[in-house]
This record gives structure tokens, C-alpha cells and sequence, in this order.
């Protein structure tokens, strides 16, 4: 079955196994790190969720209800997936209110467990988080074999950190929406329909720039030019000279390459690698024009993304794999090197766009 996600490559070749995910909620399991502490005061109560076939925003207005208030009192660090079984924090805004009794909230909604509750004295906001460790169980594979020697590369030298599929809507709708925007074929007023489609146009030249690079043998190699993000720096360093030395710390896993999150200014990379970026970008003009027509602030991403703390086991035809991604960085990414998906589920990437 093919998807948007066709369009770009694959690090390793595409799979040659076949398998299913999510064939049950509990086969996606997803629990988010904060990565802060709470003050144990404050105007907002913090309340630790699980959910199970429940996605964020339905239970962030029936927890609204719950506590007498409306649903933009009550925020999240990021969306999780409904097809799961995840963990998450909301922080509802009760200034001078005691904390509310939630046994009836958790009563009327059989998907939905409180685990804890806190008090803060800061309002959560989206990626207000430090990541999200995750279990998924691949079943019915036919190769599993191959799958267990994917996750050997995959542990070793990572994946390719794309966008997933569900940040560019079904079928790409929200990629196919940014263009004719761009392109002046109509308006958009609707402030969240603004942020998909802009954050689609941006992430779709993000892995068309990432995919040419693993297309030309590139990911793994510093160009002259390019952007690195170095571990224990506070400050992206531009490659103008000692190629060798940077190639060097990139090998060995304190320097990052990095690609770009355009925007309406120019790109921080120089040479080589600037000319090859702006090359892919150009490729999509209605898309480029649109970012820079909402003045939309340049950002850099690594290139590759190296789960953390992966284990996996197999039992059959079934593999379990378990690993920790940093804020803003896809499941469906690991995923999609190791297996080719038998169907597609709906529904966001536990990591969702945050």
C-alpha cells in the first residue's frame, strides 16, 4: 500500500518484511517525560492521564467539563495517539480553586485513568517536554529476521529524522492545501488550518533535503558549509574550514548534520551546502513562498535521529521494541525502517507534532 511517505528514502533500503501495528491499542505504548519537576504550587493542576482508543483533545474537553471549566483552561505538552495506550500531563488553570474530585470523570470514561495529580505554577504548552518513551509490538511479520537485523542498524547508527506521514495529513492534504495557498488560490483565516498547513510546508522541504542527502550517500558526510549541532553547544557551528575535524565529531557522535526548517530569512549555511539546500527547497515554489510570506523564523533539525535506550525481543512472528525519542521526533520513523505496514491506522504519532 503506498503512501506519502513514498516520496522520500528509505537509510537502509526499503524493508522486505511485512507486518502490522496497532493491531490492539496496547500494542502502541507511549509515556511521556516532562523532564521538569513541579513546584507542588500554583494556579494549575497538573493531572497525569492514561488513555487507551481516546485521542488528546476529546479527553481535554471532557476533563474541562469535569473541572468546571472551559476547554482552553486546560492545556497539554503534546498530542498522543488515539490508537494507543499513552501516558500524558494536562495542566487545567484553577487560580483559588481546591483541587477538584475527578471520580466521576474517571467513571464515565472507561479509557481514561488518572494516575496522579500535582499543582504548578506554570501552564503546560505544547512541547513543553523532554520526549516520549515508547513500546510498539510488530505482529505477523514474515520476515522477522530482517527486522531484527534492521534494529542493529537502526540501534548503531540511527534513522533518518523525518516528519511522519500524519503531519502531512491523509494523502498529503495538508501538503496539497499549503500549495495552492502559496500559489494565492485562496485564504486562510482559520488560525489552526494556518499552523497545519505552514508546519506541512515546512516539513515536507525538510525531508525532501533530507532524502536527497541520503539519495547522493550524503547524510553521513559533512558538506563544506553545512550546519552542525554540537553536543554541549549552545550554538549551531557553520563548516568553513577543517572539514576532517568536524567529519570526525560527527562520526563519533558529538556533532550532528543538520537540514533546515525554512523560513523567511536567509539560510545560516554557506557553500556547498547551502546551494544544495536552496536547490531542493526551489523545487517546491508555491511552498517556499508561503513560509516566507508569514515571515515564518528559520530553524535547523538533525539530519538522523538515534532512539535511546532501545531492547526489543521476538516471540514467533511478533517483535516488541521498546526506546526513548527526544520532543518533536516520530515512532513512525523507526517504523518505517524496519517493516513495510500491512494497513495504515488513523490517528497522530504519539509524539504528535510537538
Amino acid at each position: 500500500m503506498s503512501t506519502v511517505m513514498d516520496n522520500f528514502s528509505w537509510l537502509y533500503g526499503k524493508p522486505s518484511c511485512q507486518g502490522r501495528i496497532k493491531v490492539e491499542p496496547e500494542d502502541f505504548v507511549v509515556k511521556e517525560n516532562l523532564g521538569f519537576e513541579f513546584a507542588g504550587v500554583g494556579e494549575h493542576f497538573m493531572v497525569k492521564i492514561r488513555k487507551t482508543g481516546e485521542n488528546t483533545k476529546y479527553v481535554v474537553n471532557e476533563l474541562a467539563k469535569a473541572c468546571g471549566v472551559k476547554s482552553r483552561d486546560v492545556s497539554w505538552a503534546g498530542l498522543k495517539d488515539r490508537h494507543a495506550v499513552t501516558e500524558q500531563w494536562l495542566s487545567v488553570h484553577l487560580p483559588g480553586k481546591p483541587d477538584p474530585d475527578l471520580a466521576q470523570f474517571v467513571a464515565e470514561h472507561p479509557g481514561v485513568e488518572v494516575l496522579e495529580t500535582a499543582r504548578h505554577d506554570k501552564k503546560l504548552r505544547p512541547g513543553d517536554l523532554s520526549g516520549n518513551w515508547f513500546q510498539l509490538t510488530l505482529r505477523e511479520l514474515d520476515q522477522p529476521e530482517d527486522v531484527l537485523a534492521r534494529l542493529a542498524q537502526v540501534q548503531q547508527l540511527g534513522v533518518p529524522n523525518y516528519f511522519g506521514e500524519q503531519r502531512f495529513g491523509h494523502g498529503g492534504n495538508n501538503v496539497t492545501k499549503a500549495r495552492a495557498w502559496g500559489n494565492d488560490e485562496f485564504r486562510v483565516r482559520d488560525k489552526s488550518k494556518r499552523s497545519f498547513y505552514l508546519s506541512a510546508a515546512r516539513s515536507w522541504m525538510f525531508n525532501l533535503i533530507l532524502s536527497a542527502r541520503i539519495e547522493q550517500h550524503t547524510v553521513h558526510t559533512v558538506m563544506d558549509g553545512d550546519l552542525l549541532d554540537v553536543e554541549g553547544d549552545d550554538r549551531d557551528r557553520l563548516v568553513e574550514a577543517d572539514i576532517a575535524q568536524w567529519q570526525q565529531a560527527v562520526d563519533n557522535g558529538t556533532a550532528s548534520i543538520t537540514a533546515p526548517m525554512m523560513g523567511d530569512n536567509a539560510l545560516p549555511t554557506s557553500g556547498q551546502a547551502e546551494a544544495f539546500e536552496m536547490a531542493i527547497a526551489e523545487q517546491e515554489p508555491h511552498l517556499l513562498k508561503l513560509v516566507r510570506d508569514n515571515r515564518m523564523r528559520h530553524e535547523r533539525r538533525p539530519l538522523l535521529l538515534k532512539p535511546q535506550d532501545m531492547a526489543w525481543q521476538q516471540d514467533g512472528d511478533t517483535v516488541t521494541v521498546s526506546f526513548a525519542l527526544p520532543a518533536g521526533c516520530f515512532a513512525t520513523a523507526v517504523v518505517r525502517e524496519l517493516m513495510v505496514e500491512l494497513q495504515q491506522q488513523e490517528g497522530h504519532d504519539a509524539n504528535s507534532d510537538q
